[in-house]
């Protein structure tokens, strides 16, 4: 069965707010952390060490 990443990544998502039950404000840093992340000189770096 193929499941697209995106919606992989939604279900667990929300599975992991509505168990652990993070603050919306740690949640909301969290995503827009990495999104100024992936978009930084240290996408490479972090690429790079995730593909080993």
């Amino acid at each position: 069965m193929d499941v697209p990443l995106w919606l992989a990544l939604i279900i667990v998502g929300a599975l992991g707010i509505k168990l652990i039950r993070p603050p919306w404000w740690l949640v909301a840093v969290i995503l827009l952390g990495g999104y100024l992340l992936a978009d930084s000189v240290l996408a490479p770096a972090i690429d790079t060490a995730i593909n080993k």
